[in-house]
């Protein structure tokens, strides 16, 4: 039976030849949704899609003839027939492959791997009956080669040669399956993940930075035998003050936030003058009093803060050994990060005009947080000048991460840090601007409605445009996961599911009017496990969320880990999930930065969170009712396991308790609950188990609420407290009783 249609225009038909144009390009017409029904897209909704990403619907976009969508598929054909060879083609080691080349029909070619050291190795040709076709006057012919097996992993070229011309195009051998994880299958290791932003030492701003990185990895190491710590992205946000506060949600996902940079820690730090040097450390002090407040993060004053002292340090000359550094650098980025920091010099630019001469600029809510521009004689030299700040600052940053990795490892982390890796980037950032060419820019990512939020999501972020990316041969992917991945010994990939198909819909226009885009997910899969592979590094996949079986097979046959989150793993309605039965191949949490610590999630903060901002297209009752009959579930099964075996609170024991008939008032004590759920989670053969640092603490508050903005909840902005509020440094983790116990049982189960 037929659910519901994504829109109001569903009347209007949906033709075979719409549906085989959209089966061409990779846009769904039908989808499950969360409920198991079956759902049809709108004609609007495909018609929308399908020219965002470029496909020419002829004259009347909007409402196309069936002879307009033939001839749109006909093109779609002629374009690809018209190659020599594909854009790119990316193989398997140890799996077969076939190169698809078109020559004008009854003419010879030759196709010739080129590797990386310069040796070749021929291809050969292997039976292919296609009909030739007629494209732009020329009969055309098409052939097939065979991708030797046994090629070295990396990137090569292919050079294919015919009696008329010769193309190239890259050639990527990809692992069959990522050796990383294999170590964790035989040896599991525990991990600890935390938001950076949130977590404070003596010496911070006011806000999380990567020596405060470090320190928590050494910590973590050694007061709760971590093996690595998983921390939200690190990309960029704005280059000054208003700052967008999602991690999630950054100009760029290739290049860092300077806003955790330690500034102290930069070695030119110690030859400012006296005075600018007292200037900062007072300026300094005045924020490190914040450090000790419990209240919401404003990045926007710590941010303009940090840029005025990074300012002054730029300018200190660097020594030989520095200059050299700093120029091999950026000799390794390449163009990629002059074209960001020259959007970044474009923007300051801008803010800096705007704060001079915008009256509402100038004197509202971000009055004294941006210099305003002066009267300069040269605009260029100012420019110039700003280029280079922020690529030192991407430099800066860079130094940074290495030094929290090596003490992460030094600390005895097989790991170290973690990274995670964004969907996708604002609408407005510098990937959007640079990084256009291969993006839809009228669409917009987001997720239908689910139990996150019944209305959908809409994350405002442009997509990739998959059939351009593989006309860049993907380079802007693999150069941001190689970027990611320099001082990293793990990244997470959040929606995983986004390398397969990634809900799009109209840009704005509603969640409930989108539909799926397919991407080429082994390419997209393959060159991330190839990146992954060449820098040793573990690929964990977030692959939560509504999805075909096999896409986890499909994964885990890569050698790229899954999540798992306790309160989401069941072995059947209302039955949670037997430790047993949790994957090997697999990162397992008891939650994750989407719901309340776990505290909070006992007490149903998120039911009456979501209720209080009106998120809920069903009755709160029912939602309260369901919540609780399944956080019980989940505790009988815990309590039978026998995981609750010696945890009281001030009731007495908490094993044996009638869970079934418990109210939310009645549940025991959230700490001695929180030591039982991360035994439970020790018992599952999964390769890495995490614990919430808010957990390990009983931090209460929500960090995040999917599908609400600032003005709705502080997401991204509560920092690291207590079961009472208070907040902590770093230093006072490894004295929390709950700390040692959670790390404890993570331990030992």
């Amino acid at each position: 039976m037929m659910g519901r249609v994504t829109n109001e225009d569903a009347q209007l038909p949906v033709t075979a030849p719409l549906t085989d144009l959209a089966a061409d390009v990779g846009v769904a017409t039908r989808y499950t949704a969360q409920n198991g029904e079956e759902a049809t897209v709108s004609r609007a909704t495909i018609l929308k899609i399908l020219a965002a990403l470029d496909v020419d619907l002829g004259p009347t976009p909007d409402d196309p003839s069936d002879e307009d969508i033939l001839a749109a598929r006909e093109a779609w054909a002629d374009a690809r027939w018209r190659r020599l060879l594909p854009p790119v083609v990316v193989s398997t080691s140890g799996s077969y492959k076939e190169v698809i080349v078109h020559v004008p029909d009854g003419t010879a070619v030759s196709v010739t791997a080129v590797l990386d050291d310069g040796s070749e190795w021929p291809l050969a040709q292997v039976e292919h009956n296609v009909a030739p076709r007629e494209v732009d006057g020329v009969l055309l012919g098409e052939a097939a080669f065979a991708v030797p097996e046994n090629l070295p992993l990396g990137w090569h070229r292919l050079r294919a040669v015919n009696e008329d011309a010769t193309a190239e195009c890259e050639l990527a051998v990809t692992p069959g399956r990522l050796s990383t994880a294999d170590k964790f299958v035989d040896k599991p290791a525990t991990g600890v993940m935390a938001q950076l932003y949130s977590v404070r030492s003596e010496r911070s701003w006011g806000i999380g930075d990567l020596t405060t990185l470090g320190d928590l990895a050494s910590v973590s190491a050694r007061a709760a035998g971590a093996d690595f710590v998983l921390i939200n992205p690190l990309h960029a946000a704005e280059p000054s003050p208003p700052v967008e506060d999602s991690p999630y949600l950054p100009t760029t996902r290739r290049y860092a936030n300077p806003l955790y940079i330690r500034v102290e820690m930069i070695p030119e730090f110690s030859y400012l003058d006296e005075a600018d040097a007292a200037e900062l450390r007072d300026l300094a002090a005045e924020f490190r009093e914040l450090n000790r407040s419990a209240d919401e993060i404003d990045r926007n004053p710590i941010y303009a803060a940090k840029l005025r002292a990074l300012h002054a340090i730029h300018h200190i000359p660097l020594s030989e050994v520095r200059r050299a550094d700093y120029e091999r650098f950026l000799a390794e980025q390449g163009r990629g990060i002059l074209d960001y920091a020259r959007w970044c010099a474009d923007r300051d630019i801008e803010i800096r005009t705007a704060a001079r001469d915008d009256d509402e600029f100038a004197n509202g809510e971000f009055a004294g947080l941006v210099t305003p521009l002066g009267a300069h004689e040269d605009i260029e030299d100012l420019r110039e000048e700003l280029v280079d700040f922020h690529c030192w600052l991407q430099w800066i940053f860079d130094e940074q991460l290495r030094d929290a990795q090596r003490a992460a490892t030094e600390a005895g982390m097989r790991i170290g840090i973690m990274a995670d890796l964004a969907v996708g980037v604002h609408p407005g950032g510098s990937d959007a601007r640079n990084l256009a060419e291969w993006m839809a820019p009228d669409a917009s990512v987001g997720a239908p409605p689910d139990g996150y939020n019944q209305r959908g999501q809409d994350w405002s972020q442009p997509p990739w445009n998959p059939h351009k990316l593989a006309e860049a041969s993907y380079k802007p992917w693999r150069d941001m996961l190689r970027t990611v991945l320099r001082h990293s010994g793990g990244i997470r990939v959040d929606h995983i599911l986004g390398l397969f198909r990634l809900w799009l819909m109209p840009r704005m226009e509603s969640p409930a009017n989108g539909t799926y885009v397919y991407f080429d997910h082994e390419a997209m899969v393959g060159i991330l496990a190839l990146e992954a592979e060449l820098a040793g590094a573990v690929v964990i996949g977030e692959d939560l969320g509504t999805f075909e079986p096999w896409v986890q097979e499909y994964l885990a046959q890569r050698g790229v880990m899954g999540t798992s989150i306790l309160w989401f793993e069941s072995d059947g309605p209302g039955v949670p999930k037997h430790p047993s039965h949790y994957r090997r191949l697999c990162l397992s949490s008891v939650t994750t930065h989407d719901l309340p610590p776990t505290a909070g999630y006992l007490a149903g903060e998120h039911i009456k969170l979501r209720d209080r901002l009106g998120l809920f297209d069903t009755e709160v009752g029912e939602e309260e009712a369901r919540d609780l009959e399944w956080v019980t579930a989940n505790l009988a099964a815990v309590d039978a396991a026998g995981c609750f075996e010696g945890l009281s609170d001030a009731d007495g024991p908490v094993s044996g308790r009638d869970w079934k008939n418990i109210s939310r008032d009645e549940l025991p004590d959230a700490a001695p609950l929180i030591v039982g759920l991360h035994r439970y989670l020790a018992r599952t053969p999964s390769a890495l188990t995490c614990m919430a640092l808010v957990d390990m603490v009983g931090d209460r508050r929500t960090q995040n609420q999917p599908g609400t903005t600032h003005d709705q909840y502080p997401n991204w902005c509560v920092p690291l407290t207590d079961h009472e509020g208070r907040a902590l440094l770093v230093s006072d983790l490894p004295d929390l009783p709950l700390f040692g116990a959670v790390a404890e049982a993570s331990a030992t189960g």
